[in-house]
């Protein structure tokens, strides 16, 4: 299966011989990850929540949708999805709708990220992680949202995903 460099938190690294389609054979470095969920919140309004959260490797702060990692591989994403979403934004959602998944990196990992649209939205109080600094909870129009994304002010890759999706999905892309 492969040599096991380190097991952490978020990730396991290992390298593995492996022979390609093409036949050449090659040492991979891959990173295993339990997967996760990414929502796209959209109220009555048309505005969707946004989270402005710290991200070390990406040397700041980012916009963001709610996201989290999966407890186990055995969780459902829509359990983690809905899990995410009240713990970081303080919303419930009587509707969630699988939009997707997308592998973020798969030429080194099997991180599988889940992306769903919540509606019939309820407001309450979030319960932020002692290791997630979230500096700022927004409500903004989709169509801003887009904009945003498109002025480079959006930059992670799985936010930028679902509201694609998400605004799809709601006849607004």
């Amino acid at each position: 299966m492969g040599r096991e460099i380190y097991t952490g938190r978020v990730v396991n690294l290992r390298v593995e011989r492996v022979t390609l389609p093409n036949g050449v054979a090659v040492d991979l470095e891959l990173m295993h990850h339990v997967g996760a969920s990414a929502v796209v919140a959209v109220d009555e309004r048309g505005h969707v929540v946004l989270i402005r959260q710290y991200r070390h490797a990406a040397g700041g702060y980012l916009w963001e949708v709610p996201a989290g990692m999966l407890t186990s591989a055995a969780e459902p994403p829509e359990a983690c999805a809905a899990r995410e979403l009240l713990e970081e934004a303080g919303v419930t959602a009587r509707e969630l709708t699988h939009l997707g998944a997308i592998y973020p990196t798969p030429g080194y990992s099997d991180e599988r990220i889940h992306l769903f649209l919540a509606r019939h939205l309820q407001y309450g109080a979030h319960g932020h992680e002692a290791d997630e600094v979230i500096t700022e909870i927004a409500w903004m129009p989709l169509a801003d949202v887009l904009a945003m994304i498109r002025r480079g002010e959006i930059v992670d890759g799985k936010t930028i995903c679902a509201l694609h999706l998400a605004a799809a999905a709601l006849g607004a892309s």
